[in-house]
């Protein structure tokens, strides 16, 4: 039995973690509601945008890890990215949480 939580449920509770912790988070892209993949935007008031992304670990677990940095002074080429990732896959939920340190919220994000 797969233990992993919805999509839809996952994105609400990181949402509503970075509430907690005085930020926000908001949906880009809703995705497949029980499946679908979800892709991490965290910045902290708009700067130092990062990317995170479930990859697969030698021990079959699925952990977030930082795919990308955006470059503050030239984000198209991120921009880019972030547009191609969209088309490649029409279901994943795209999540920005806009908060101090985002990544403790994603750090034992793993399933």
């Amino acid at each position: 039995m797969d233990a992993r939580l919805p999509a839809h449920v996952e994105v609400s509770g990181l949402i509503r973690a970075a509430e907690a912790a005085g930020g926000f988070g908001m949906v880009l892209q809703k995705g497949e509601r029980d499946a679908g993949t979800i892709l991490l935007l965290t910045t902290h008031s708009g700067r130092n945008t990062r990317l995170w992304e479930r990859m697969p670990q030698l021990d079959g677990s699925r952990i977030f890890v930082c795919t990308r940095d955006q470059d503050d002074e030239n984000t198209r080429e991120f921009e880019e990215y972030l547009a191609r990732r969209r088309l490649s896959d029409p279901d994943c939920w795209m999540v920005e949480l806009d908060v101090e340190n985002a990544e403790r919220f994603i750090a034992r994000g793993g399933h």
